[in-house]
């Protein structure tokens, strides 16, 4: 540069610095450019020249003159050199100026001169400046304008990249100005910019100064795109805004970019302001399905983490088919959502779309999730379903095709649901139908049972429901039956009859119209027998499944075939053989008993062949029999002739009356020819003794058969023989020893006495049914069979009360029971209205609260007469009437009287928390004395008390007539106690010792009793608590005389009748004893239901106009107080519908000392109150039986409802309940396999525990003991037996004495029920043989009688037993088909009872489970009893009864109905 320029550049500096003030960072490089601040890069490929010419002059033209920074671009092509300015402020700077100076000595550019701001040693970016155009050898001048702002600093770095042109690039005079550029605008800070990624990026750059024409404005990125100028806004000569737009932004766009202006004299640079894209946020993970419906889906958003930025301001939900374009977007306020309205089964995608704020800020939908929405019900199940074809074996049927829309599922089962009865069993099946798509659909079940009624209906299922359509039944066609159960083919057997029975077919296949049966004899064992006419055909109706062939021959074989026929034809046949009993030989007639000739040992006989009848004679037989009675009647009826061989040598060991005396084959006796009795030779084994002069015999003839395992015998009387009427030879006199005579004739008298004793005995026997030893045995038996717990009317209440569950029947709820129920099974009444059936004049007694129960404040009136059959040798007599006596007695206000409506709540609540109401209540009475006895403990009188704590008190006392000259001759133990509105109505007593029987009679005599109640038995575990003060037949006490007249012995109760006289009065009364035997001491019975029968028929038998009733236990306290108490509840309850049983207690322990001795008996006084009225009186009179039933059938129109079935229902809820305790011995293991059900167990209190030994067999039977009217445990009922029992059966019958079987169901080898009895011969089980006798079929019924016997012990002898097995009452009914033929069973049974065994033996009654069946026929039974003895029946009674001991007795209303039915029969048979 020259002088000149340097002057002139001096003075335009000196001149500048006048106008503003110079800044640190400018530079002139007249001294060394570091001094300024100035540096170099390291990395550069050479540095900057700091050339002075002043200094160091230059020679070369094309380099400037000056100081200045110099770049020579010789031999330097394509470097790089860097000068760095000091860091700058914006605070310390406005404006950069510079010199630049460009020379070439070629003329063409040798590089390039860029100018860089750099902004906080950031990036060095874009050059803002450059020069590269053709150099031009002067120096120019540059304007930087930098606006970066504080606290940002910048640098200047001026950079040259040479060329392959040699020349020269310098710079000189950098000034860093304090005041802006004069002719470039600078820009305002410029904003940082944030978008969404894909949106444009607008920047507004504000700048101070003038643009013009020709300026370049663009938007610098740094290591980012440039964008261009968008718009321009010019708003004076001295602001104007650029703007910029960077368009789709993405991340790669994002940067720092600043506003870039180049003028003709320089270039403006702002700050850098960032450009900030932001990602629209994009969920990672797909949303999770909470849970899933058929129309909805619960969605979990999982949107926690996402790729983009945030913040998220909105979220939605798109969802839309897999298949198909369906969509639809959904905004979301939660980040659980549910998704509704949607279809069942289909299958949807669902994305999340998150939102942040800005335009675009939604991002693309996330991960998708595919979920399936679940089926929904169908909307109907098929519809239309009809039969198109019907076939014996298969059906065809259709239905209305449907869709999508009706399944609401696109996977779904048509299922062919179809059931149908088969062997007795409900069958169901299930077919799965595919022919779901067709237009006309239909399904074929196959398979099927011909003639079978088969209901169909169809099931569309799908995973969520299913809809079933309507149920159609239609009956496949018939076709043959199968054939008849070969196993089911039985026949009984007789002589010259087969009784043929046989089941239907299993598969009927229609309805079974005919029975083709086909006989014909094939073989015999007597083989002179024509066979040739012995076969037939018979046809029987279907509903007949035996048939009786008659006519036969006996012991000939014969084939019977079967078959069954429907409409369609006859099924395949079957064929069973049978064989007939062979029959005893014919024997010749002998008119006359007359032997050829006789001798005094001899008799001599003609002996005539026999006629063989179903097998050959096998041997004849010679039987002498002495005269002497050997058996009675009915044994004779029962063995004929002489099956057991004795010879004689045996006779006399065995006792027995006959002997053998020959024995020939059949072929020796071919025709007529006579033999000699007594000829002293044997004969096959048998001696022929001589016969012994002095006695008598009869000659019997026998012959014998013996095919197939059978014997048969018949003999005939041939002769007989006298005794010799002539002395005995006298040397043989002279032989026998006297003292043989002497003994025989004492022996002789010894036996005539005790043949008298034992008639003696005998007729006393009969005319008295009880003994002293007859009481010992009932009261052991009473103590075995009876406990003295109460435990089971617990169970019955208990139960009672579930039954009326929905009444509210806890403890701590109110319900009236009887208030809506019919309480005596006959008549519904209010309890205001409470009616029993009683033969007691009925009176109306308001229902309002009494001030007294016991004491009258109104005499009834009792003129009513009750007449009594007598004997002949007593004359009826007329009882006094008793005036009334006015007691003072109040009911106390703390116990008032129990409605009877309310009487089993009452009871319910007492027994709460264990009986804590019984025991308090009880422990309230007064314990002990609580009045004056003083008479009673005089020392004349504590002999005639049986216990010194129960004696009587002074003012209740009975006072008898004293006997002149006897001092306290008027005590006895014994008090008044007052009756329902009747005072001294009974006499509670002590049981009479020896000592006090006569003052007992005359007590009875004086007060005119005519009833006396005797609750004791004699002896009771040993020890005797009453002395036996009746005669068995006629005993004097002093002077009063008694006589038993007539005794009635039933089940729980004897009634005797005595004829009392009286020295010096002329009159005998008939006086009845009723003695309950079924109440142990210190105990209560187990159930009510005895006693409650035992006091109607007190009340039913005692005159109402006759003096006190006689009521004596042992002690006269316990037992005596609990029948008082029941008595005269039962008549209040009938009067006023009322029980006071608390007050009742009390006013008799007034009047005697501890009535009603304990809690226990206090409870049962209760229980059996309540049973009664539960209950009531169901006795009918015969007369009025007929009437009656007809009247119970009636049906109530409002109910639809009887009062038989009324009755039955009230039968149901008082029966009790069986216990698992109770049956604990049928529980054992060890006993389970003798059980046939678990459901029906007998009670461990009516076990019949077997006695006979059998190895180590227990000694349990499933059976149950059983009262019937008469006799205690006359009935054993157990199930059919099983093949592992079948033993143990046996046992019961020779243990427990039975001699009847009765049978009512059938032999059935698939329910377990096998032939238990032998055909033929003998059957052994263990020491037990039965031996088949014989068998004989009337109508229904099959008798057979067997003999059985303990092989183990002999000497016991044998048993017979008949089996009576009923063939009326086929399985598949509820009640047998005759009354007649049952009612025949039941006599029959009877007849046999009486006639073997004089009504001593028990009958064996069974069926399958030893239920209903057997319990119909004992109820029926015992009915027929009744109505015998009594001419009254109450079936009820009976049935409840049966069922204390075992609750499955009389199960079902048509078996109930049928007693009553057969109850008419009998009365209709006379």
């Amino acid at each position: 540069m020259g002088k000149v320029e340097t002057c002139l550049l001096t003075l335009a500096g000196l001149f500048l610095a006048t106008r503003a003030e110079t800044v640190t960072g400018g530079c002139s490089f007249d001294e060394p450019f570091t001094s300024c601040g100035y540096s170099q890069s390291d990395t550069d490929d050479f540095n900057w020249d700091q050339v002075n010419t002043f200094t160091k002059p230059t020679t070369d033209p094309w380099m400037p003159t000056g100081s200045f920074m110099l770049v020579n671009t010789t031999e330097r092509i394509g470097q790089k050199a860097h000068l760095l300015l000091p860091q700058l402020k914006e605070n310390d700077t406005h404006c950069i100026d510079f010199n630049f100076f460009v020379s070439s000595k070629s003329g063409s550019s040798p590089g390039i001169l860029n100018v860089y701001v750099k902004v906080n040693n950031g990036e060095l970016g874009n050059p803002v400046w450059n020069v590269s155009d053709a150099p031009i050898g002067i120096w120019n001048r540059v304007e930087l304008a930098v606006s970066t702002f504080w606290p940002n600093f910048y640098q200047v770095v001026f950079e040259v990249i040479t060329s392959d042109h040699q020349g020269y690039l310098a710079i000189d005079d950098v000034k860093v100005l304090g005041h802006p550029c004069t002719s470039t605008p600078h820009f305002l800070r410029l904003q940082s910019v944030e978008v969404n990624a894909g949106q444009f990026a607008t920047f507004h750059c504000t700048a101070n100064g003038r643009t013009v024409q020709g300026n370049k404005l663009w938007l610098q990125g740094l290591l980012v795109r440039d964008a261009p100028l968008k718009d321009m806004k010019i708003f004076n000569d001295r602001r104007f805004v650029a703007s910029f737009s960077v368009v789709n932004a993405t991340k790669r766009d994002a940067g720092n970019y600043r506003c870039m202006i180049r003028t003709e004299g320089g270039v403006g640079v702002s700050n850098y302001a960032e450009l900030i894209i932001k990602e629209p946020p994009v969920p990672i993970a797909p949303p999770q399905l909470s849970s899933v419906g058929a129309t909805y889906l619960w969605i979990q958003l999982n949107a926690n983490s996402i790729n983009g930025d945030g913040p998220i301001i909105v979220r939605q939900i798109e969802y839309r088919t897999s298949s198909g374009s369906w969509y639809d977007i959904q905004p979301v306020d939660s980040t659980k959502y549910k998704i509704g309205h949607l279809d069942p089964d289909t299958e949807y995608e669902i994305s999340v779309l998150l939102t942040r704020p800005g335009e675009g800020g939604t991002g693309s939908p996330g991960p998708a999730l595919k979920t399936r929405t679940k089926c929904a019900d169908p909307v109907h199940g098929p519809r239309k379903l009809e039969v198109v074809e019907i076939k014996s074996w298969q059906i065809t049927i259709t239905w209305e095709p449907f869709g999508y829309n009706v399944t609401r599922c696109h996977k779904y089962n048509l299922t062919v649901h179809y059931r149908y009865q088969t062997g007795g069993q409900e069958q169901v099946r299930e077919e799965v139908s595919w022919d779901t798509d067709n237009s006309h659909p239909q399904h074929t079940i196959t398979n099927l049972s011909p003639y079978t009624n088969v209901s169909v209906k169809l099931i569309l299922m799908n995973p969520e429901g299913r809809k079933e359509s309507q149920e159609i039944v239609v009956q496949t066609d018939e076709d043959v039956p199968s054939a008849v159960p070969l196993e089911s083919i039985q026949g009984n057997t007789f002589e010259e009859k087969i009784f043929l029975q046989w089941k239907e077919p299993v598969q009927t296949y229609g309805v079974i119209t005919l029975y083709e049966i086909t006989y014909k004899a094939v073989s015999s064992f007597d083989p002179e027998i024509d066979l040739s006419n012995q076969s037939g055909r018979v046809l029987k109706h279907g509903n007949e499944t035996h048939y009786l062939f008659f006519g036969l021959h006996p012991g000939t074989t014969y084939s019977f075939t079967i078959r069954a026929s429907t409409a369609k034809g006859f099924g395949p046949p079957v064929t069973s053989q049978f064989t007939t009993k062979i029959s005893a030989p014919s024997m010749p007639p002998y008119e006359l008993e007359t032997p050829l000739n006789q001798t005094d040992s001899t008799v001599r006989v003609l002996l005539k062949p026999a006629q063989s009848r179903g097998a050959p004679v096998s041997v004849y037989q010679i039987v002498v029999e002495e005269e002497r009675p050997r058996r009675t009647k009915k044994t004779t009826e029962i063995l004929k002739c002489y099956p057991v061989p004795i010879h004689f040598q045996n006779a006399s060991i065995l006792n027995s009356q006959y002997y053998f005396a020959a024995e020939f084959p059949a072929h020796s006796i071919q025709m007529a020819q006579p033999f000699t009795i007594g000829d002293n030779k044997t004969y096959s084994g048998f001696w022929n003794t001589p016969l012994l002069p002095h006695k008598s015999y009869s000659i019997y003839f026998q012959a014998a058969s013996r095919a197939n395992g059978e014997t048969k015998i018949d003999c005939v009387r041939v002769a007989t023989k006298g005794a010799a009427t002539r002395k005995p030879d006298p040397e043989q006199e002279k032989q026998t020893d006297h003292t043989v005579k002497i003994a025989g004739i004492i022996a002789g008298i010894l036996l005539f006495v005790i043949i008298f004793l034992g008639v003696v005995l005998v007729m006393k026997k009969r005319r008295s049914y009880h003994s002293y030893t007859y009481y010992l045995k009932l009261a052991k038996k009473r103590k075995e069979t009876l406990s003295n717990t109460r435990q089971e009317m617990t169970v019955m209440v208990n139960s009672m009360d579930k039954s009326y569950a929905e009444q509210g029947t806890n403890c701590d709820e109110a319900f009236s029971f009887m208030d809506t129920h019919n309480l005596n099974g006959r008549s519904v009444s209010s309890p205001s209205s409470f009616t029993m059936k009683t033969n007691t004049l009925s009176t109306t007694v308001p229902n309002s609260y009494y001030p007294d129960p016991f004491v009258p404040t109104a005499i009834l009136d009792e003129t009513q007469t009750v007449g009594s059959d007598t004997s002949s040798l007593v004359q009826s007599h007329t009882y006094k009437k008793r005036d009334p006596v006015d007691v003072p007695y109040q009911t106390g206000q703390l116990h008032p009287a129990i409605r009877v409506a309310d009487l089993l709540q009452h009871i319910t609540q007492m027994k709460c928390a264990e009986g804590y109401g019984f025991k308090e209540e009880y422990e309230s009475f007064f314990e002990g004395q609580s009045a004056p006895w003083d008479s009673a403990k005089k020392d004349e009188n504590r002999m005639k008390n049986r216990y010194g704590n129960i004696i009587a008190y002074d003012h209740s006392r009975v006072r008898l007539q004293p006997i002149e000259g006897e001092l306290n001759s008027d005590y006895i133990n014994g008090n008044y106690i007052d009756g329902y509105h009747r005072p001294n109505h009974y006499i509670a007593t002590q049981g009479p010792m020896q000592e006090t029987i006569y003052d007992f009679w005359r007590m009875v005599w004086h007060e005119n009793t005519a009833s006396i109640v005797m609750v004791t038995n004699l002896v009771e575990v040993g020890r005797v608590k009453c002395c036996k003060y009746w005669p068995d037949d006629t005993e004097i006490y002093k002077d009063i005389k008694v006589t038993l007249i007539e005794t009635e012995l039933l089940a729980e109760y004897v009634i005797r009748t005595f004829a009392v006289e009286k020295r010096g009065a002329h009159e005998i009364r008939e006086i009845r004893q009723f003695h309950f035997t079924g109440w142990p001491d210190h105990g209560v019975p187990y159930h009510a239901t005895g006693l409650l029968g035992f006091v109607r028929q007190v009340k039913s038998k005692s005159p109402p106009n006759a003096g006190p009733l006689v009521v004596h236990c042992s002690a006269g306290a316990g037992r005596t107080g609990c029948f008082i108490v029941i008595d005269i509840m039962l008549d209040m309850a009938e009067r006023e519908g009322v029980v006071d049983i608390f007050n009742c207690v009390r006013e008799l322990r007034s009047r005697r000392v501890n009535m009603v001795q304990t809690e226990e008996q206090y409870v049962f006084i209760h229980d059996a109150i309540l049973e009664a009225c539960l209950c009531g009186d169901t006795s009918v009179l015969a007369s009025q039986v007929r009437s009656v039933y007809y009247e119970m059938n009636k049906l109530d129109p409002q109910t639809n409802s009887s009062q038989i079935k009324e009755e039955f229902r009230t039968l149901n809820m008082v029966t009790p309940t069986l216990r698992v305790e109770d049956c604990s011995i049928a529980l054992l293991p060890r006993n389970h396999e003798k059980n046939r059900c678990m459901d029906v167990l007998p009670p461990d209190r009516c076990l019949p525990f077997l006695i006979t030994i059998d190895g180590e067999s227990s000694n349990y039977i499933n059976a149950a003991l059983m009262d019937s009217y008469k006799q205690p445990s006359a009935f054993i009922v157990t199930q059919h037996p099983l093949p592992n029992t079948v033993k143990d059966f046996w046992r019961l019958v020779l243990d427990y004495h039975c001699t009847s079987i009765v049978m009512l169901n059938d032999v059935d080898p698939a329910q377990l029920c096998p032939q238990y009895w032998p055909e033929n011969g003998v059957h052994r089980h263990g020491p037990i043989q039965v031996e088949f006798v014989s068998a004989d079929l009337e109508e229904d019924i099959i008798s057979r009688i067997f003999r059985i016997y303990n092989a183990s012990r002999p000497q016991d002898g044998y048993r017979m037993v008949q089996q009576f097995q009923f063939l009326g009452w086929p399985m598949y009914r509820d009640t047998p088909v005759s009354k007649r033929s049952f009612l025949k069973l039941i006599r029959q049974v009877d007849k046999w009872q009486e006639e073997y065994n004089g009504g001593e033996g028990r009958t064996v009654v069974h069926c399958l489970n030893g239920g209903g069946r057997s319990g119909t026929f004992c109820a029926i039974s015992i009915v027929c009893e009744m109505l015998q003895h009594q001419r009254a029946v109450d079936v009820f009674h009976a049935v409840k009864t049966l069922r204390n001991n075992k609750p499955n007795m009389v199960d079902l209303l048509d078996q109930y109905k049928f007693c009553y039915e057969v109850a008419l029969e009998y009365l209709n048979s006379g």
